[in-house]
Parts: structure tokens; C-alpha cells; sequence
């Protein structure tokens, strides 16, 4: 008698059922890398392409207003009639306060986020790059580049009465230095820009070098107002810088020609 062939019985085999806790564990746990990777993400593109800033100052009104948030982008190099974030050379920054965060603001202005509020930062209007000659100023008084007169009407600050301030009422003749920058703000009589320091004796370097703000510190450059809605738009160069003769050879130290008016 044959013997009958053995089937083994195949069990169905379905997954058990997570339970509740379960189902929210593996949802934090996913949750947690979406948050890592995003701030990971966040903080390398706050380091190597833009970052936004607060403006804490009136030096650079009426182009940019107290507590404006701009974008600065860092991919490009910088060029004259840009606006430009720097940090401070080195005794610019006085009296200058923002409000601090608490550690979730500080975390979230870490990785981009929020705006930065440290002080250690300063925005100004680049004016001269390595070689160039600044001087102020000429018959018109007008601030002039490689002996070519500016015509800033178009962003230096005008009071509600419509007057606008003059391009400088310190007078200089300078020549920028090799890898350095000279800086203006655009609310000439409230902002303490390169002319103010023309005067500055620190150690280790010569008399008005501090002036110039070395391109290591320059972050980058201003490209948006993304804050406020009502302030919101492009940082456009004004045409005026377009047209300006080249720079000269660059010296390795400043050429300094500058009253006891600049140390504002």
C-alpha cells in the first residue's frame, strides 16, 4: 500500500499589528532624521551660499531701514557699488545693540533660519577695491573713483523734507591697499564708515590701515530685503559704478591724505 504523500501545512504568516506607541515611535524617529538632515542642509547653505541679517543700525537709510532682514549671498566675489556685510576690522563697532534670542531663536538663527543679530557684523556700500583712489571731494563735491565723479543721488539718505545729505563732509585722499576694501554707509552723517578711521593708530599695523576692511572679513554681499513685506525687493548696483576707470597697481599700505575730522 502506497504511502499517501505529506503536504506540510503552510501557515499564513501576517505581521502583527503595531500598537499605538508603537506607530508614534517610528513616527518621531522619522520625524527626528527629516529635522537633522533639514538643519545639516540649512547650515551648510548658511555657511558657504547665503545667511540673512538684521540691520541694527540708520547708517545705511534710506536703502536699508532698523530691523530690515536682508539676504546676503557668498558665492560671488565682491565688486564696487555693492552693498556688503563685513565684520569688524577691529574697533568700528561701538554702542551697538540687538536684542538676544533665547536658545530655540539662537538654534534656529544658527542654521539660518532666523536672521543673524550678532554685533560682531557691519553693512556698508563698497566704494573702493584694492588700487583704486578715493577722494573727497571734488569742485561739485562729490565723492570721485580713479578721478571719476559719483553721482549717488539715486541712494545716498534724504530727510522727510526730501533734502538729501552730502556725499562727505570729511575730506580724504586715499588709495586702497592690496586686498583690502573701502567702505561708505549711505546715511553719510550717521554712519561710521572707513573715513572715520583714517585717523586710527592700533598696534602692529600702520596709521589709518584699520580703515580699510580686508576681503578675509567680507561675508558677502547684499542681494534682498526679504523682511518686512513693505521693504521687501532686490539690492540692485547702482549704474553709476559701472563706468569707472580701472584701478591702479595696489600698494602693500594705505596712502593716506585725511584731516583731524577723520575720526568721526
Amino acid at each position: 500500500m502506497a504511502e499517501p504523500d505529506l503536504q506540510p501545512e503552510v501557515q499564513e504568516r501576517r505581521p502583527a499589528k503595531m500598537s499605538m506607541a508603537q506607530h508614534s515611535w517610528a513616527f518621531l524617529k522619522e520625524l527626528a532624521v527629516v529635522v537633522i538632515r533639514a538643519i545639516i542642509v540649512s547650515s551648510i547653505l548658511r555657511a558657504f551660499v547665503g545667511q540673512m541679517f538684521l540691520i541694527p543700525s540708520v547708517s545705511m537709510e534710506n536703502t536699508l531701514k532698523v530691523t530690515d532682514r536682508v539676504v546676503v549671498e557668498k558665492l560671488t566675489a565682491v565688486q564696487r557699488g555693492q552693498i556688503v556685510v563685513f565684520e569688524d576690522p577691529g574697533g568700528w563697532l561701538v554702542g551697538t545693540t540687538t536684542p538676544q534670542r533665547g536658545p530655540f531663536g539662537q538654534l534656529l538663527e544658527f542654521v539660518g533660519v532666523l536672521p543673524d543679530t550678532g554685533t560682531e557684523h557691519l553693512i556698508k556700500r563698497l566704494v573702493g577695491m584694492p588700487g583704486d583712489r578715493v577722494v573727497c571731494c571734488d569742485r561739485g563735491g562729490r565723492v570721485t573713483v580713479n578721478g571719476q565723479p559719483l553721482d549717488e543721488t539715486s541712494y545716498l539718505y534724504r530727510n522727510t523734507s526730501g533734502q538729501q545729505v552730502k556725499p562727505s563732509d570729511i575730506k580724504f585722499d586715499v588709495t586702497v591697499p592690496a586686498d583690502r576694501v573701502f567702505v561708505l554707509g549711505d546715511n553719510r552723517n550717521q554712519s561710521r564708515d572707513s573715513r572715520c578711521h583714517l585717523n586710527d593708530v592700533q598696534a602692529g599695523s600702520t596709521k589709518g590701515e584699520n580703515a580699510f576692511v580686508s576681503l578675509d572679513l567680507v561675508v558677502g554681499r547684499a542681494i534682498a530685503v526679504a523682511w518686512p513685506l513693505a521693504d521687501a525687493g532686490q539690492l540692485p548696483t547702482p549704474g553709476v559704478f559701472a563706468g569707472l576707470p580701472p584701478a591702479g597697481p595696489a600698494p602693500v599700505a594705505p596712502v593716506i591724505s585725511a584731516g583731524p575730522e577723520a575720526s568721526c
